[in-house]
C-alpha cells in the first residue's frame, strides 16, 4: 500500500480487508547524557513513523551499536531499560534484538505496528484549503547543541526532553478522529524539510506564519548565538531551493525551521472545519 514513492514514514503491507502491516526502523545517538533518557527518546522517536500513518505499536525489536572497550555495560541496561518502558507505555511487545560492536554509541527499534486499509494517513494526501497543525514545539535541535556546549537553561533543557519523550499515539488518535488528509513526523529534516516532502507528494504549496509556529522556549536565544547543529544548514542547503521565505523573517528564525529534531510533533493536513476541534483534543 506504502512504498518508497513519496518518502513517507513508514512501509504498509496490506494482509486483509481488515488489517495492514506498518513497519518502520530509526535509531540515533546520544542527544542526552542520561542513558535512561536516551533509550526513552530513541524509541520515542521510532514509534512516531507508525502513529504518522495512523497506526498502532504491535512489536518492536533493539537495534544497538555500543562500544564495549570504553562504555561500561551498565550504560547499555539503561539505555534499553528506557527502551522498554517505551514499548511497554505503547502497548507493545518487545521481541529482542541486535548488538554490534560499534566505535559510536547508537540505539534504536525496528517497529511493525498495524492499521486498517482504509484508515492508512498518508504524507501525501492534504487538499487545497486543509490547515496545518505541529503537535511538538520545535527547537531539540539547537537546545540539545546548546546543551553540548554546556550553555542551555536547566528549565529549557527540560522542556525540550520533556517533549522528547512524549509519545505521539494521543496525537496520532486525535488525528484520525478529525479526518486528518495527510500526516508526517518533524524529525532530522526540520520543520521546512519534512514539509516540502508533503507539498510535493501532494502537488500543492505549503504557507507557514512564524508567529503561529510553535517553538520551544530557549530556541531563538541560542538560534541567535549560533547554538545551531550542523544538520540545520544541512536541510537549509537541501530543501531551501523548495522554500521561499519573507526577507521579513531573520537568518536566527529561518534557521528554526530547518532546526533537525528527534522526537518532534506530527504535521497533520486536515480540513479547516475539523482544525479547531483537533487543537481543542490536543
Amino acid at each position: 500500500m506504502v512504498g518508497m514513492e513519496t518518502a513517507d514514514d513508514a512501509g504498509v503491507y496490506q494482509i486483509d480487508d481488515e488489517m495492514a502491516l506498518v513497519q518502520t526502523v530509526d535509531f540515533i545517538t546520544p542527544i542526552v547524557d542520561d542513558p535512561y533518557i536516551y533509550g526513552r527518546i530513541a524509541a520515542v522517536n521510532a514509534m512516531s513513523d507508525i502513529y504518522a500513518m495512523g497506526g498502532k505499536p504491535l512489536t518492536a525489536l533493539n537495534i544497538v551499536g555500543f562500544p564495549r572497550r570504553s562504555l561500561d555495560l551498565s550504560i547499555l541496561t539503561d539505555i534499553l531499560r528506557g527502551g522498554l518502558d517505551v514499548v511497554h507505555e505503547a502497548g507493545a511487545v518487545l521481541l529482542g534484538g541486535h548488538t554490534v560492536d560499534d566505535s559510536e554509541l547508537k540505539y534504536g527499534l525496528s517497529i511493525t505496528g498495524t492499521v486498517h486499509p482504509q484508515k492508512v494517513v498518508k504524507n501525501s494526501g492534504a487538499r487545497v484549503g486543509d490547515v496545518l497543525i505541529l503537535t511538538k514545539a520545535l527547537g531539540t535541535g539547537i537546545i540539545s547543541t546548546a546543551n553540548k556546549a554546556g550553555m542551555a537553561d536547566a528549565g529549557f533543557l527540560q522542556k525540550a526532553v520533556d517533549s522528547m519523550i512524549r509519545l505521539n499515539d494521543q496525537a496520532s488518535e486525535a488525528m484520525l478522529a478529525a479526518g486528518a488528509h495527510a500526516c508526517t513526523d518533524i524529525t532530522g529534516f526540520g520543520l521546512l524539510g519534512h514539509a516540502s516532502e508533503m507539498a510535493r507528494g501532494c502537488g500543492l504549496s505549503f504557507r507557514f506564519f512564524f508567529s503561529r509556529i510553535p517553538i520551544l522556549l530557549g530556541t531563538g536565544e541560542y538560534a541567535a548565538q549560533g547554538m545551531v547543529p550542523g544538520g540545520a544548514y544541512c536541510n537549509q542547503d537541501h530543501f531551501g531551493r523548495e522554500v521561499s521565505i519573507s526577507e521579513t523573517v531573520p537568518e536566527s528564525e529561518r534557521i528554526i525551521l530547518f532546526d533537525p529534531q528527534t522526537s518532534g510533533g506530527l504535521l497533520i493536513a486536515l480540513p479547516a472545519a475539523a482544525g479547531g476541534s483537533l487543537l481543542d483534543n490536543l
